[in-house]
């Protein structure tokens, strides 16, 4: 099976062209900061194609029998087995994935194309009892129609099939605009995919335009009934914001700032293992990241001396090397600014437990012992630092855990379930995880944040009511007595 080419072509209309705008894209890898390849910039018009394709295509990919949507997907599904390694691949070379993080991926975006094979079979329609003598009453499960997808860097494949896959599932059409970083693997390799399945033409569409060029042209484009946009709260809330104004439906997927919390009767050593993978898997590039570590007082020094321990021997470095668990972070800007946050959080009077390093673009672990209103604390990291918050009871652990604007997930570790699940309760996050770590997606599990880490829940059913809508056609089937 020869690998995919023409990745760094636009997709419009099932055609692999290069785009009409007039800037090129740079796409680096992470870690060598070499060159991978060169894409000319989609323009508007290359959008306004995308789109008018999708919506000519769509009408009939939604009359297509629903076994043979079903079966596109799991041939989808097969492709993506076959090409594994093709694909942890280019993980690695455009996201800088580690080969674990690249299989844990690749994993994720095969269950959630799996169970998004059975969305064909369940767009029926029910028959509610009406409370009018002689009518019959008909809900339909109906597409949207055209879906606009705007995916991020961290976990491109996954982040933007957990999209695709429902929204092609149940019968709609898709335009995806990948990051700029990783316009590979979160855009063009699902072209590939989806084309190699047998999805008509028009039906994915693949865009990989300059924000500077088209500014808003994407999410304000009249087409698309609605934008799924994984990223950050900023330009999640301007997109809310456009799309609210031309009545869009959305779906966003932002932020995170989330808490993990250790109580004085918690498994201290599992605790600790929990807490290092749910900070470092990724360098931290991950939105459900562990941002603090809150811990009860009497478990302070245990904690913090064995968590310290443990992210001093994880090896970083070349993530195409089997056991580098830190790999680099996606670019320069991204160390600069971290290391500009750290100095701010120790001139803010945070201590540092272990100082980490630069290599190129690869951070070492940062660990810093502070409070909640430190900037390392306040501010979402997305990357290897974390700050360490020493607490003097369960009440004050759970005020410091709900005291951000964000609301993702998080996790608790107690000495019992009841007790953890207590607390669990009472955080507020779309997600907790009790004695484990907040870095957990499942595809049937209902997957989303509360406050400003973003609107609307992927996976299992929730998938299914996000990229479809309903209508009630009535039938009156008896002459109806009106008042007048």
């Amino acid at each position: 099976m020869a690998n995919y080419t023409d990745l760094n072509l636009q997709f419009i209309n099932g055609s692999w062209r290069a785009g009409a705008g007039s800037a090129e894209i740079d796409v680096m890898n992470p870690y060598t900061q070499q060159s991978v390849t060169r894409i000319q910039s989609a323009s508007q018009q290359d959008i306004d194609e995308a789109y008018e394709s999708a919506k000519a295509a769509q009408k009939e990919w939604a009359e297509v029998n629903a076994f043979e949507k079903a079966r596109v997907m799991e041939k989808a599904v097969h492709i993506m087995e076959e090409r594994r390694e093709e694909l942890i691949r280019i993980l690695v070379e455009d996201a800088g994935s580690t080969r674990i993080k690249a299989n844990v991926e690749v994993d994720f975006t095969i269950a959630i194309t799996r169970h998004s094979a059975a969305f064909p079979m369940r767009m029926e329609g029910t028959m509610p009892p009406s409370i009018i003598p002689g009518k019959e009453n008909h809900v339909y499960r109906k597409p949207l129609g055209v879906v606009g997808i705007i995916g991020p860097f961290n976990f491109p494949m996954y982040l933007a099939m957990r999209s695709v896959a429902p929204a092609i599932a149940t019968g709609n059409a898709v335009v995806v605009k990948p990051a700029s970083q990783t316009p590979l693997s979160g855009g063009t390799l699902l072209g590939k995919i989806f084309e190699e399945a047998g999805v008509p033409a028009g039906i994915i569409n693949v865009v990989m335009p300059k924000t500077s060029e088209i500014g808003d042209g994407f999410v304000e484009h009249p087409i698309p009934r609605m934008i799924s946009f994984t990223g950050s709260t900023g330009v999640g809330q301007h997109i809310g914001e456009i799309a609210g104004r031309m009545i869009k439906k959305t779906v966003l997927e932002l932020g995170g700032n989330n808490p993990l919390v250790v109580l004085d009767d918690a498994d201290i050593p599992l605790a600790i293992q929990g807490a290092a993978f749910g900070k470092f898997m990724h360098s931290g590039q991950i939105c459900m990241a562990v941002n603090r570590i809150i811990v009860h007082k009497d478990v302070y020094d245990e904690f913090a001396k064995g968590f310290v321990a443990l992210a001093k021997g994880l090896k970083h470095g070349d993530p195409t090397k089997e056991d580098t668990l830190i790999g680099p972070l996606i670019d320069q800007n991204s160390v600069q600014r971290l290391l500009g946050e750290v100095e701010k959080a120790k001139q803010e009077g945070a201590e540092v437990l272990l100082e980490g390093e630069v290599e190129g673009n690869v951070m070492t672990p940062f660990i810093l012992k502070g409070t909640n209103d430190m900037t390392t604390a306040k501010n979402e990291m997305f990357g290897p630092v974390v700050t360490i918050i020493p607490v003097d009871s369960e009440e004050e652990a759970l005020r410091v855990a709900n005291d951000t604007e964000y609301g993702l997930s998080g996790a608790v570790h107690a000495g019992t379930d009841s007790k953890a699940m207590a607390f669990a309760r009472k955080m507020e996050t779309g997600m907790v995880h009790i004695n484990d770590q907040s870095v957990n997606d499942e595809p049937l599990v209902a997957f989303g944040g509360e406050k400003n880490s973003g609107i609307g829940r992927f996976g299992g059913d929730w998938s299914l009511d996000e990229f479809t809508t309903f209508q009630w056609v009535s039938v009156q089937n008896t002459s109806r007595k009106y008042p007048f």
